[in-house]
């Protein structure tokens, strides 16, 4: 079913209105319904859909008309705002299909009543706290500035949210109605997703091997199969509450041997691919200014002292420098990774006028270039460069700014070395997603103001510019993502700033998996004792956990409207969030502890760009930025292009449709991601193909359009 136009709103409404009157007057048409009980709740049901869609008609041709003054520009619709008003329309297209199969069937021999009722029951609990949503986005339409996404200055409402997220029930989004919002072909990969990571959180915390967590995983996913209900309860629980060790030992499950070996069969097959370790020397470069000066970089010191850093080669051709015995003295391998005498059918290409410089994302926390390595391969096909991927270090171990160091560090070494990996490096781009996107654009500012050349373009997919927990309304989908719940990016977020720093580990170790293993070993070393019981009384919804306690009794009606008001945590008396008289959105039985993202270091220009100075960004390359509509992060796309379109700098915003934060990742599953993929690459070939690079800021071409559409072949 296709999605209606923004446009179309009223006959969204018009159909949902007609299809809750043509089901009561089938429900209610005779005096003695055939299912009992299943006929009253579902009338019950679509009674609170009824109201529901009263209620929300207004609310949504307010939004509509205005939310185009938050666009980046005329050519690029998308930002928070119409972000929400498309997610809820899905809901709303969903109940009305269901609707619509209930009046047809409900006298017919294989009705499932009970079915039905609950698929009913889950997406009118969905449209609940999505009319709760849209009640927040009026908030910030009238307390943030015109036209401005954020409401940086407004310290209460940031708090607000971050309480409702504490409190609001959100099972319900990942249980029957996973997913609803994102393009049908990748919702069987978010139910995997979900599944996945239940049943390896019911089993994390057990002494078990990494072969043994992952077979207890598999043996208890089948009942959350059989049973979204529990899938969505207890996924709401884990995203909550548990700790950052669970999220970087999840999330590095890309990295085990036989899912990068899988990617690697699917993905093209290139000459080149090893592992480096740069040594920990001051470097010389020449000033952008007067290459007749040079200025020292010294090697990455933050928090540990100079150490290493490890990147990662590939190409799909074999060319020169390549496999000259000075680059192979930095491989990790031995024997040496590439021989002439091995392959000698090989011919060598010449060198490169390009070379990419890849930042991987992950949340400042976890995986590895190797996580990446699918789309890397492609990258180095399709625009036939040498990639280099850098695999800096992982908070919590190693918070800013040491991440932000390394990543400098291996672009000024590449700088140097050029000739080692294959290019000429006439034209160098930088490239990352999410948090990768964010290391893109630091780099970038940290070669401005050190003086030395910047790149010439970067392409960061869905980057995060604002590393903080305040309020605006792509922000608001933390409460209903599998991918980016709120709780979870507020961990990443205070993990990077040093919030949650742990026992530095050593140079040598960091961003390893080896390292991994070694914290999540000694976690569960102090968890012998109960290991069975650890989830449950981790997750136990009356343990206290900074102030915070769970509410009395969830309220279990669908529509919540009679639930009254729920009290902060920390205040014990403020109403959290002002909601129209006799609405309440439905709240959790397990409230989770969030840590406020208010640490200084959360503000330093060099951690959120969306914060810099003017000065900071002035001279930036042509930044390409390709978002999503339905990311969590989109606002922060939108704004920062705003903002360097606003100083006079190179910018484009490419907006996609249906897919989540961390497409890239996902290319190879579905059209629509490698749609967006191809847009990735299209990016970068323009800043490969830009007329004769200059390498200093001030004589870049200006990029003044913004592209809709792409030819992959450029």
């Amino acid at each position: 079913m296709r999605l209606a136009s923004d446009m179309d709103y009223k006959l969204v409404f018009a159909a949902l209105e007609t299809v809750c009157e043509d089901n009561l007057s089938v429900l209610c048409g005779t005096s003695e319904p055939p299912y009992g009980a299943i006929t009253k709740r579902l009338v019950t049901c679509i009674k609170k859909i009824q109201e529901h869609g009263r209620a929300l008609e207004p609310v949504v041709a307010g939004l509509t008309s205005v939310y185009h003054h938050y666009d980046f520009d005329a050519h690029t619709p998308g930002n928070g705002y119409r972000t929400l008003v498309k997610v809820l329309q899905s809901c709303l297209l969903h109940i009305i299909h269901k609707g619509r199969y209930i009046a047809s069937n409900y006298n017919g021999a294989f009705f499932r009543a009970d079915h039905n009722a609950c698929e009913m029951e889950a997406y009118c609990n969905a449209l609940c706290q999505l009319r709760a949503l849209l009640h927040l986005a009026q908030r910030l339409i009238n307390d943030a500035d015109y036209g401005q996404l954020y409401a940086l200055h407004d310290e209460e409402l940031s708090h607000r949210l971050v309480q409702e997220y504490s409190s609001m029930h959100k099972a319900c989004f990942y249980g029957r109605c996973l997913g609803f919002q994102f393009s049908p072909t990748l919702r069987p990969f978010l139910q995997t997703v979900v599944i996945s990571m239940v049943s390896y959180g019911e089993a994390y915390g057990k002494q078990q091997s990494g072969l043994g967590m992952a077979a207890l995983s598999l043996l208890t996913s089948g009942k959350y199969v059989i049973d979204p209900e529990l899938r969505g309860t207890e996924f709401e629980r884990i995203t909550q509450n548990l700790d950052m060790q669970f999220w970087k030992s999840f999330w590095n499950l890309t990295e085990s041997g036989l899912i990068t070996g899988f990617n690697r069969i699917a993905s093209n097959p290139v000459k080149v691919n090893f592992t480096l370790t740069l040594p920990p020397v001051s470097l010389r470069l020449p000033l952008a200014s007067d290459p007749n000066l040079s200025v020292a970089v010294s090697p990455p010191i933050a928090h540990w002292g100079p150490g290493p850093v490890h990147v990662r080669l590939i190409s799909y051709e074999l060319r020169e420098g390549q496999d000259s015995e000075e680059l192979l003295s930095f491989s990790r391998t031995d024997p040496p990774p590439i021989s002439m005498s091995q392959l000698p059918w090989v011919q060598k290409q010449p060198l490169s006028p390009s070379l990419l410089i890849h930042f991987h994302g992950g949340g400042f926390v976890a995986q590895t270039s190797r996580s990446h390595e699918n789309y890397l391969r492609s990258w180095s096909k399709e625009l036939n460069v040498p990639v280099l991927s850098v695999d800096y270090s992982l908070s919590p171990e190693a918070p800013f700014p040491r991440a932000l160091e390394e990543c400098f560090y291996a672009y000024c070494w590449a700088l140097n070395n050029c000739h080692l990996l294959g290019s000429t490096a006439e034209r160098i781009c930088l490239a990352g997603d999410s948090a990768g996107g964010n290391l893109c654009i630091t780099v970038s500012m940290k070669a401005m103001s050190t003086g030395i050349r910047v790149p010439d373009g970067i392409m960061a997919a869905y980057p995060a510019t604002l590393l903080t927990t305040d309020a605006s309304p792509s922000r608001l989908l933390t409460l209903i993502d599998p991918l980016l719940p709120l709780g979870v990016l507020a961990k990443c977020i205070n993990a990077y700033a040093g919030e949650d720093c742990q026992t530095v580990q050593t140079a040598a170790g960091s961003g390893s998996l080896s390292s991994l293993g070694r914290d999540t070993a000694m976690l569960l070393s102090d968890l012998t004792q109960g290991a069975s019981n650890w989830i449950q009384s981790f997750l136990d919804p009356m343990r206290t956990s900074g102030g915070t306690r769970s509410l009395s009794e969830r309220r279990g009606d669908s529509g919540g409207g009679t639930s009254g008001p729920v009290s902060s945590p920390d205040s014990g008396s403020e109403t959290i969030a002002p909601y129209p008289e006799g609405f309440e959105p439905l709240r959790s039985e397990c409230l989770a502890f969030i840590r406020p993202t208010t640490c200084p270091v959360i503000r330093n220009p060099f951690v959120s760009p969306l914060l810099s100075p003017n000065n900071l960004l002035r001279g930036l390359p042509p930044v390409h930025i390709v978002a999503s509509a339905l990311d969590a992060l989109l606002d922060d796309s939108v704004m920062f292009a705003k903002k360097l379109r606003s100083i006079g700098q190179p910018v484009s915003l490419t907006v996609v449709e249906d897919l989540p934060h961390g497409f890239l990742s996902l290319s190879q599953l579905a059209k629509e991601t490698d749609v967006a993929a191809d847009i990735c690459v299209a990016r970068m070939r323009e800043v490969f193909r830009q007329e004769s690079p200059t390498h200093t800021p001030h004589k870049r071409p200006k990029l003044e359009e913004t592209y809709q559409s792409v030819n992959p072949s450029g």
